[in-house]
Parts: structure tokens; C-alpha cells; sequence
């Protein structure tokens, strides 16, 4: 990290070497240092060079091929990029040669099949800077611009076949859902949120996929036995399972059987969950059940990997590494920064509090009251203890919420 900060500060203040202003890539990043230190105004400015000063140098690319490709001794060559790109280097044609350059920099080139006009929309493409965007829609949020934070993160999304990270998009959809929330659109929050579920988790919406890629036994995993043939059950069959498991058999033997590993939709199976739940909809029990799935997968499994020997199993074994239940499995956690880390970052403790509230609500009292149980062992749940808390001496739903 000092390494790179040394850099960064070299490059800073080697700027007016140059003869020209710094780079886009050069502003955005100058932008970044300036926004998280505070400096918002000056942020904002660089961010918007960034955002000019690519799509200037693109346009400049852009008009250097088209005039190169209107060149009669190049128009006879037909569409092919490869006597194209030749022919600007044989005889010289310098701007066109480093528009060539710069594009299958940034875009394989057989994607674009040989094809010299594929080169020049590409290029056109190339134009549009979705970071740029998105850290002006950051500044625009900080200042409680939400209505133009909202709009840009939507523009950086529309331009996300240009991101340098393809996985950003999902970032920025989790943006523009935060937004939504804020703002109480719920639809659109709740229209958000279902597209990254429908887009990430086949186990939710393929009822025809089978579901093995991503959910096993986890008794399986742990001792080599045969596992669920998932490759040949129907992701409605594991759905249907897994809710039979954990409203008959409680969450401790729900969490003994299953793993799921799907961190993108964690956080949208959370929200719908939550909004669900105060909106009073059954359907909030399925989305909380799968996010607390998936943030119990993701602990469990880091135990696994930190202490070799540990299992999550309610059945008594010969380890002496175990948790038998969720109340042992947080003390695991609190002894491990990086998982008490986590469990704020998703919600935990709220997760399963919801997640009781809605068995309750669907008519599943005792798997709800477990888990109460569970969140009143663990002080450190906050309100959460005090919620399960005061559920255990009177068990009530919890209050609808009229959403705008």
C-alpha cells in the first residue's frame, strides 16, 4: 500500500512535466484520492475532465479511421480489418496505426471478426466512460443529490459493456437500489433487486436447472459421505427441500444439511427479505432463507478453511472443534475479527430476526421461537437481543408498514 501511494504521489507531482494536461485514467484516479479525503468540489471537476478528456480522445480515434477507411487505396480493400491494419502500417499512417493500437487494446480483436467497420462502431463505443459516471454520481450522493446520483449510477450502468471490472455491474445496481430505498420508490427498488436474483441465482428461478454447482450436503462436504444428487433434482425440488428442512426440522438442522455460496445475491435476497417482511408478505421467508443460507455458507466455510477440523453438525461427533447449534457458532464468530466483520456488513443478527418473524407470520411458531432463542444468548446482537427478547415473553407479528 505505501508502495502505491509512493506512486501515486510521484506521478501527481510530476505533472506539470508534461506538456499536456494528465491522462483521463490519470484524472479519475487523482479524483478518487480527492473525493475520499473530502474534497468534493475539486473531485467532481477532475471526475468530469476524465469523463471529457476520454470521450474528446475516442472521437479524435474515431474521425482519424474514418478518414483513413475513406482513403480510395483502402476503400479498394474491401472490409477487411486485417488489410486495414497492414496497410496503415506499410505506408505510414500514424493516427490511424495507434487508433488501431488503442483499439485491441481495449477490445479483443477477434470479437470483432476481421471486420474494418466492426473496428470503427468499436471505437464509437469506447467513447462512453462508465467509472467517470459513476464516481460523479458518488459525489452527487454525498451532497444529497440523490435525483442526479440516482441518474448517473443509471448511465454508468446503461455504458457497463465498457467496464474495466465486468463485475462492477452489479455494484452498481446495488447503488441504484440504495438510492431507490432512500427515495421510497420501493417498486423500482424492488424491480432492481429482482434483477440481479433473476440474472445470479439459477437455484431460485430455474425450477428445470439442476443446482448442484452451487449447493451441496453439507455433511458431504465435511465427512466424504454420498451427497444429495443435486445434478438430477430440479432447483424446485432443492427449494422445496430446503423450506420443508428448515420449517420441520429448525434452523440449526437447515443449516446442517445445506450450503450455498452465492455472494452476489446475498445482499438483494436481504433487502427484498426486509422489505418484504415489514410490508407484511409470506414471500419474505424464502429471500431472508436464502440470505441467511448464503451468510451462514460463507462463515461455516472460513471456519473450515482457518481450523481444519472444524465442523458445524448437531449431531455429537468425536471433534472437539464443533458447533452444534447457532448460539456455539457465534461464539466462533466473536472470536474471529474477520467473520464479526462480516456479520455487521450483512445484517446478521437483523437477518435472523426477520427471518423468525416471518416463520411466525406463515404459521411456523416453533422454528420461529428457536430462533429467538437463539438472538436472546447473544447480547452482542443489540437490538436484536431485545427484539427476540421481548417476542419470547409475547409473541406478536410484526407491525405492516403501508409503503408509499
Amino acid at each position: 500500500m505505501k508502495k502505491l501511494s509512493l506512486i501515486f504521489f510521484l506521478l501527481i507531482f510530476s505533472l506539470p512535466l508534461f506538456s499536456q494536461s494528465p491522462p483521463w485514467w490519470l484524472s479519475l484516479e487523482y479524483g478518487k484520492q480527492r473525493f475520499r479525503s473530502g474534497d468534493f468540489g475539486y473531485a467532481l471537476m477532475l471526475f468530469e475532465d476524465a469523463r471529457r478528456d476520454r470521450r474528446a480522445m475516442y472521437e479524435q480515434m474515431e474521425r482519424d479511421l474514418i478518414n483513413y477507411l475513406s482513403v480510395g487505396e483502402v476503400r479498394r480493400l474491401g472490409d477487411s480489418l486485417e488489410w486495414a491494419v497492414r496497410y496503415s502500417y506499410d505506408y505510414r499512417y500514424t493516427a490511424a496505426s495507434a487508433a488501431f493500437e488503442e483499439l485491441f487494446y481495449r477490445v479483443s480483436r477477434d470479437s470483432l471478426n476481421n471486420s474494418a467497420n466492426a473496428a470503427l462502431s468499436a471505437i464509437g463505443v469506447l467513447k462512453d466512460y462508465p467509472e467517470a459516471e459513476y464516481w460523479i454520481g458518488e459525489v452527487y450522493r454525498v451532497e444529497g443529490e440523490l435525483s442526479l446520483a440516482l441518474s448517473q449510477y443509471r448511465r454508468a450502468y446503461a455504458m457497463r459493456a465498457n467496464l474495466e471490472d465486468s463485475g462492477f455491474g452489479i455494484t452498481l445496481q446495488y447503488k441504484i437500489a440504495g438510492i431507490l430505498r432512500t427515495k421510497t420508490e420501493y417498486n423500482e427498488m424492488e424491480r432492481t433487486l429482482l434483477s440481479v436474483i433473476t440474472s445470479f441465482d439459477t437455484l431460485w428461478i430455474n425450477a428445470s436447472r439442476a443446482a448442484a454447482s452451487n449447493i451441496s450436503s453439507g455433511a458431504a462436504l465435511r465427512q466424504g459421505e454420498a451427497s444429495i444428487p443435486y445434478d438430477q433434482a430440479s432447483a424446485s425440488f432443492a427449494r422445496s427441500a430446503m423450506t420443508r428442512t428448515l420449517e420441520n426440522e429448525g434452523a440449526d438442522r437447515f443449516l446442517e444439511m445445506y450450503r450455498y455460496n452465492n455472494g452476489i445475491v446475498e445482499e438483494a435476497h436481504r433487502l427484498l427479505g426486509f422489505h418484504y417482511a415489514v410490508a407484511g408478505r409470506g414471500s419474505a421467508q424464502d429471500h431472508l432463507m436464502f440470505a441467511f443460507l448464503i451468510q451462514n455458507t460463507v462463515i461455516i466455510e472460513e471456519l473450515m478453511r482457518r481450523e481444519f477440523d472444524f465442523r458445524f453438525s448437531v449431531q455429537a461427533g468425536t471433534s472437539q472443534n464443533q458447533a452444534r447449534n447457532l448460539s456455539e457458532l457465534s461464539d466462533k464468530i466473536m472470536r474471529n475479527p474477520l467473520l464479526v466483520s462480516y456479520i455487521d456488513e450483512v445484517e446478521y443478527y437483523k437477518t435472523a430476526y426477520y427471518l423468525a418473524a416471518s416463520l411466525y407470520r406463515n404459521g411456523k411458531e416453533t422454528v420461529a421461537r428457536n430462533l429467538w432463542n437463539f438472538l436472546a444468548s447473544v447480547p452482542s446482537a443489540g437490538e436484536w437481543y431485545s427484539r427476540a427478547i421481548s417476542q419470547l415473553r409475547n409473541p406478536r407479528f410484526e407491525t405492516i408498514v403501508e409503503m408509499p
